[in-house]
């Protein structure tokens, strides 16, 4: 049993250091490498498991000494090294700190709601019914922002792989587009698909589904009433060019370059109740199949979500 927990822990230890998100190594007693992270491997020309750190990664740069932990096991003397740069985890720090705060901004307006509805509901006289179907709105949306979260981190950490297989991408966008028929209709947005059956798109259908259902939805959200959205693919030889292009009231062209941040609203769009993370989700996952992604349009003459992808094929 004590084997059985030894050989655990050992492995254990070794997804630890190996899923790293710093560059960090395992030195022995004579600084030869006994472990490094992918992020160190992929980062540090000369490291190699099994032969000597080259002695200018534990100089560091201008001056900065890494941080090194020392340790004992089974009677051998061993260092855990870091050979981030200085700013790295300052930086990483800042960003998962402001998104924190982003997030929990988002949250608070919801549940603020909730609470309203909630204490509301026990004054005589209300109608408990109507405020409970309004609080499970408010329920419903915090839910879609904390699965939106969850699945951007699982993005950004890499547990989610986005290209694996060839996925066709009218199909898929025609099924998205009857899964969201009613609330289409409920805004009185027109759903649309077109485009060459046969192409196909590397990317997981998963992934497909997330971009087509976020693309859509932001369209139903913000494009008004008596609009119509096409979703369409086409084929330019080098490349697959997904659109999602809509008739409404459209966006100032300043906000065109922001809309893929987190949380941003362009100003007609901050009453919403979306989530504000629909199409940094989009760009995430097309930018990690190695496309790009970009928004075109003005104030009155719709908006263009235009997500180019390298070419993966067409089928006979």
């Amino acid at each position: 049993m004590n084997q059985q927990n030894s050989n655990a822990e050992a492995a254990r230890g070794r997804v630890l250091i190996e899923e790293s998100r710093e560059i960090v190594v395992v030195l022995d007693e004579r600084d030869y490498v006994v472990a490094a992270s992918k992020r160190a491997r992929e980062s540090l020309e000369g490291l190699t498991e099994g032969k000597p750190i080259p002695a200018s990664l534990l100089r560091g740069k201008e001056g900065h000494t890494p941080l090194a932990i020392p340790y004992e096991v089974d009677g051998r003397r061993e260092r855990l090294v870091y050979l981030s740069e200085p700013g790295d985890l300052a930086a990483y720090e800042e960003l998962r700190a402001g998104f924190t705060a982003a997030v929990s901004h988002e949250l608070r307006t919801p549940l603020a709601r909730l609470l309203a509805l909630l204490e509301t509901a026990l004054l005589p006289g209300e109608d408990a019914r109507g405020l409970a179907e309004r609080a499970r709105a408010e329920v419903e949306q915090i839910r879609e922002l904390i699965d939106d979260v969850l699945f951007l981190s699982e993005l950004e950490t890499g547990r989610a792989v986005v290209s694996l297989n060839l996925t066709p991408v009218v199909p898929l966008l025609a099924q998205v587009a009857a899964d969201l028929e009613e609330s289409a209709a409920r805004a009185d947005v027109t759903l649309k698909v077109e485009g060459d059956p046969s192409l196909d798109l590397a990317l997981r259908p998963r992934m497909l589904r997330m971009v087509a259902q976020n693309l859509a939805e932001n369209a139903i959200r913000y494009a008004g009433p008596a609009s119509a959205l096409t979703l369409s693919v086409e084929s330019t030889g080098s490349s697959i060019v997904l659109r999602a292009i809509d008739d409404g009231v459209g966006v100032a062209e300043w906000d065109l370059p922001r809309l893929f941040e987190r949380f941003y609203r362009a100003d007609g769009a901050r009453a919403s109740r979306g989530t504000g993370l629909g199409l940094a989700i989009v760009k995430h996952v097309v930018t990690s199949a190695g496309g790009t992604v970009e928004a075109r349009g003005g104030r009155g003459r719709g908006l263009e979500i235009r997500c180019v992808f390298p070419a993966a094929g067409r089928r006979a």
